[in-house]
């Protein structure tokens, strides 16, 4: 195998396989398939005896997942071929995983019990994997009634077309979506079309993204690629590996109560489906973005106006991760309020019981399976806005960084990050520890770097009844304004006057005034946290 290539995005256009029937297969394959009863089992062993893979490189893990009466190995099926019965949990999930523990194989093909692949299904599959290790490949199928045939016929035939009708076959939505997209080169969520019944990917992937979710009844297999894309990998379609799906696919059958079945699932772990996260003030399984505040040698002041700033913005699906030393503090017998370390004890007891924020030593590699990770300075409060309009900037072109440089005195420059995830994580698996990850994420997502203002807007111009004697000057744009505003419900910036600042929310709000007596946000602020800490 050459060395993993940079992929841009999606596209493995630079990626060559090598052609079928014309090469030496060199990685053994795991063929697991869940079964629950194995009505065409036959059928789906038989085509797999007749494979162009090496039978001596391919074995088949058939996983009963509890059938009665249990499953029997027909006589015709490939060499290698073990049944395996699962002894905790049901689902197809679990008997997939079931399955993956214990194969063999580098490379794990997952397959359904009702499928009939052609000869080349798994070379076809097989053949990406002997080029680089971070590409998920995805079969063809269609739908038939299954016909009258024997698993012998199915073993000799030569061609799907032998034994289906395939005109009268219903094509897989997926194969449009994949037609659309110049083989989901130009898709932008291509994780879409991974769907269970046939996909390939090495043994390492498939456990370093946690396997699929015995949790996840429906939809299980686009909730594992929705976490396959948020490790990095490149989803590669080949139109070689056909099969045929024996039966129609459950939408067809209750079409209504098949969609409903999968929303739950979907709707909490797959937070790019904003279809399904309409409703405010919800709370998810998994958060749209991570906001990672490093709070080491920040003050109580800045971290509680920070939190609240992140929790408070116009995009509520968020989770805060405040990074700091709290291992370090002990629960043993000690001077409450002589503590040395009373500042941080203050913090850890003040946040530990909210369910939004998360208390670590050290961040994660990347935020997965959040899609969005910010990182940005303690004392720079996000404006309501920010992450939002952060996210709309990078989701224009799926760029994987989005840095904005901030004002700020001394040598150090000053950014807020917003980073995404996938990018993240293709970035982990090809620099390798200890490599530039920014390096890798400029090759294969592009970083983008832009100034402050359209991200921290400067607050509007004070509102007077009387005529000014002359113009204000206008207010500097900037994060120091961020706390400026008050919650609304619209997002869109609405100007407060022709040729002035901008609203967020487009209601009035405060500008911060000049001269003595003047209330700006940080002053307002500190005033009801000193009130709020003054004794009764």
């Amino acid at each position: 195998m050459d060395a993993r290539p940079a992929l841009r995005q999606n596209d493995y256009s630079p990626v060559t396989p090598p052609e079928l029937g014309a090469w030496s297969p060199a990685l053994p394959v795991s063929v697991v398939i869940p079964a629950h009863g194995g009505r065409h089992l036959e059928l789906t062993l038989a085509a797999l005896a007749a494979q162009t893979y090496p039978a001596h490189l391919m074995e088949v893990l058939v996983v009963d997942d509890g059938s009665e009466p249990p499953i029997t190995l027909p006589e015709l099926r490939p060499l290698r071929t073990r049944l395996i019965r699962v002894e905790t949990g049901w689902g197809i999930s679990n008997a997939v995983n079931t399955g993956a523990n214990a194969a063999d194989g580098e490379i794990v093909q997952r397959l359904d019990a009702d499928m009939v692949p052609c000869r080349e299904h798994i070379e076809a599959l097989a053949r990406w994997h002997h080029v680089t290790d971070y590409l998920v490949t995805i079969g063809m199928k269609k739908f038939v009634e299954p016909p009258e045939v024997t698993a012998r016929q199915v073993s000799l035939a030569r061609h799907l077309g032998e034994l289906f009708d395939l005109d009268a076959a219903v094509p897989s939505s997926t194969e449009a979506t994949i037609a659309r997209t110049d083989g989901l080169r130009a898709s932008r969520n291509p994780y879409h079309v991974c769907t269970g019944p046939t996909f390939a990917l090495r043994r390492d992937v498939f456990h370093a993204a946690g396997g699929l979710d015995p949790n996840v009844l429906r939809g299980e297999d686009t909730e594992f690629a929705y976490r396959l894309a948020m490790h990095g990998v490149v989803f590669v379609p080949d139109p070689a590996a056909q099969a045929v799906h024996l039966g129609l696919p459950a939408q067809h059958l209750d079409r209504e109560r098949a969609v409903r079945a999968v929303e739950p699932y979907l709707a909490h772990r797959v937070p790019l489906r904003r279809d399904l996260r309409k409703e405010r003030g919800r709370r998810w399984l998994v958060p749209y973005v991570e906001i990672v505040l490093d709070v080491a040698g920040a003050t109580q002041e800045q971290v509680r106006a920070a939190v609240s700033a992140a929790l408070d913005g116009s995009l509520q699906d968020v989770a805060v991760t405040l990074v700091g030393p709290w291992s370090r503090l002990g629960d043993g017998r000690r001077s409450v309020l002589g503590d040395p370390a009373f500042e941080l004890r203050f913090m850890r007891d003040l946040f530990a019981h909210d369910e939004r924020v998360r208390l670590i030593d050290e961040e994660a590699p990347t935020p997965a399976p959040a899609p969005f990770r910010y990182r940005g300075p303690v004392d720079v409060p996000l404006h309501r806005v920010t992450l939002e309009r952060m996210i709309e900037t990078v989701q224009k072109d799926l760029t994987g960084v989005l840095v904005v440089d901030l004002p700020g005195a001394g040598a150090e420059p000053r950014t807020a990050r917003l980073e995404r995830t996938s990018a993240l994580g293709r970035a982990v698996l090809l620099a390798g520890a200890g490599g530039d990850l920014d390096a890798v994420i400029e090759t294969t997502h592009g970083i983008r770097r832009e100034s402050p203002e359209h991200y921290w807007p400067p607050a509007p111009a004070p509102a007077s009844s009387k005529p000014a004697a002359s113009p204000a000057p206008a207010a500097s744009p900037g994060p120091a304004q961020a706390s400026g505003g008050r919650p609304g419900s619209a997002t869109a910036a609405t100007p407060a006057q022709p040729g002035g600042p901008t609203v967020p929310d487009g209601r009035a709000a405060a500008a911060p005034a000049t001269g003595t007596g003047a209330r700006t946000p940080e002053r307002t602020l500190l005033r009801r946290l000193k009130s709020a800490l003054r004794p009764d």
